[in-house]
Formats: structure tokens, sequence, C-alpha cells
């Protein structure tokens, strides 16, 4: 068994991440900004809401999960190492913790650095990794909480799942990540070929979104820095890039 995953574009360029059982008339969401779309597609798939899961305490990421629990009575899941910031959790979760969904065991992944208590989700039968804004294509979330240290020891972990891994992220910001990594490697090849990719796939109003880490390793910049320090200088680069 596996699931299918449909994205639901949020507020101005959040993405939350649809997981469907279709066998069992089920469906797990990512990060739910707004409730309003997540009961549009309830509707229209016809399935039952079973679980909220969520990466990170910001509000572009759980603004819906309190009004999807009280309409569809569905479990919030999230780390409890953000239960203070978080809706009232009926899962607080752990690293390494296992978790299910749809025949498909998944694991929980401390990858701090965007904030301290961060979560990533890992199904690797079904190669899909839920990261929230830790990875992004092309780039890496804001240090708004964490230090170097964890973003760059986050990013390895990550770095270190299977090629094939499907990568959804947070947000849309690949095109914007893509102009930044041009300027810090501009004679990577697969960092041209995915621009080009990108700029096709917004022209047509499509996402660019799931990559996958083989594609990331290749292009992204911050997975291809080689101590925290030097990720540091760089994502004060990208904080500080217009363009």
């Amino acid at each position: 068994m596996s699931f299918e995953v449909i994205a639901l574009p949020m507020l101005q360029d959040n993405y939350s991440w649809a997981l469907i059982d279709h066998a069992q008339g089920k469906m797990a969401i990512v990060d739910p900004a707004e409730a309003a779309p997540v009961s549009q597609l309830i509707v229209q798939l016809g399935v039952t809401l079973a679980v909220v899961l969520l990466t990170h305490h910001h509000a572009d990421h759980i603004g819906g999960a309190e009004d999807l629990r009280r309409q569809y009575h569905c479990e919030i899941w999230g780390a409890a190492a953000d239960q203070y910031r978080l809706p009232s959790l009926d899962r607080a979760l752990h690293d390494g913790d296992a978790i299910a969904f749809a025949g498909v065991t998944g694991k929980v992944l401390a990858v701090p650095g965007h904030t301290v208590g961060h979560l990533a989700f890992y199904f690797a039968a079904a190669q899909a990794l839920f990261c929230g804004d830790t990875l992004f294509s092309l780039g890496c979330g804001r240090l708004f909480e964490g230090t170097p240290e964890q973003m760059f020891a986050s990013l390895a972990r990550l770095a270190a799942l299977p090629p094939a891994t499907r990568v959804f992220c947070g947000h849309e910001y690949t095109a914007s990540n893509g102009r930044f990594a041009l300027t810090v490697e501009p004679g990577n090849a697969d960092l041209a070929a995915r621009m080009a990719e990108v700029t096709h796939l917004r022209a047509a109003g499509l996402p660019t979104v799931p990559s996958t880490m083989g594609r990331e390793l290749a292009a992204n910049p911050f997975l291809r820095t080689a101590s925290p320090k030097e990720l540091a200088e760089i994502r004060k680069m990208k904080d500080n890039f217009r363009g």
C-alpha cells in the first residue's frame, strides 16, 4: 500500500501536502496554513481527514490545524519539544519515532535550524520526505532560531537519504533560490538545467516541487557546503540577496 501526494497551494507561496489513502478513503495533511483548501479537497475526493502533521510552529504552517480538528475530529501530531507553541497535540513526536499512514511506515526526523523544534517526516517505501522549511529546492530555511551547526547537521542528515527521495518542502521559493544559487555556483551545469526547467514550470503556472534529493545534491549550494561556517556565510548572503 502507499499514498498519493497532492500539493495544496496556500497563502502567497506556501504548500500544504495532502497524503491520500485511496484504499481506505483517508487523508493526512502536512502543515495546513488554512483550513478551507483542505476542506475543499476532502469534499472533492470524498475522503476522511485522519491526521494533521506539523513540521514546525510558524503560523503559516499551523494556521488551519485547529479549525480542521474542530470540523473533522482528526488528530494533530507535532514536535514534543514545541508543544507549548503548537495547537494541542494528540501525539507529541520525538526524533526517531515511527509513524504510519496508508500502510506505509514513516520516521520522524529532528532537523533543527530554521526553528529549534523543527521536524521532518520521511516515508522510505513511498520515497517521500516532508521537510517543511528546513530544506527547499535550491535553498534552505532562514536560521530564525537555530545555529549554523544545527542547520548543517540537519541538511547533512537529509542529504544522506536515497537520491530518489522526493522532497516535499513548504514553499514555492525555487525560482528566487535558484537566482541566488547561480551567484554562488555560476558554472554548475546541473543548476543551470534546473533553472531552465523552473522557468518553464512557473511560466505554465505549475509547481517546481517536489524535487528529488539527488537533484538537490547536484544543484543546491546549501547541500554542497563543507562546514557550518561556510553554510552561515552563504545563508547570510542569501538573507541580503535581492534578485
